[in-house]
């Protein structure tokens, strides 16, 4: 059963950190586009980064120099190292896999204060 458990998020003040985690169980990272997706309070989910088999990343232009998306192939597990937090990346912090995403998992809760 493939299923993929976020956490690491919290409450933190603008210009804080955090770095989100995705344990991916019953399947594997590799070879796969993963990505990170987030849905703040009255908008639709917006994908926010990308990583692809080889490592290459993509990031949607509002987190570009600031939120960093990596996996750890060994782990099966996917992370997204937020920087420079801003009260607009509020929101539920999803992943899954881009192309053929399973349905979608609780989330974890980012709250950026000012």
């Amino acid at each position: 059963q493939v299923q993929l458990v976020e956490s690491g998020g919290g409450l933190v003040q603008a210009g804080g950190s955090l770095r989100l985690s995705c344990a991916a169980a019953g399947s594997t990272l590799s070879g796969s586009v993963m990505a990170w997706y987030r849905q703040a309070p009255g908008k639709q989910r917006e994908l926010v980064a990308l990583i692809n088999s080889g490592g290459g990343t993509n990031y949607v232009d509002s987190v570009k120099g600031r939120f960093t998306i990596s996996r750890d192939t060994g782990k099966n597990t996917l992370f997204l190292q937020m920087n420079s937090l801003r009260v607009e990346d509020t929101g539920v912090y999803y992943c899954n896999w881009h192309y053929r995403p399973i349905p979608w998992g609780q989330g974890t809760q980012v709250t950026v204060s000012s």
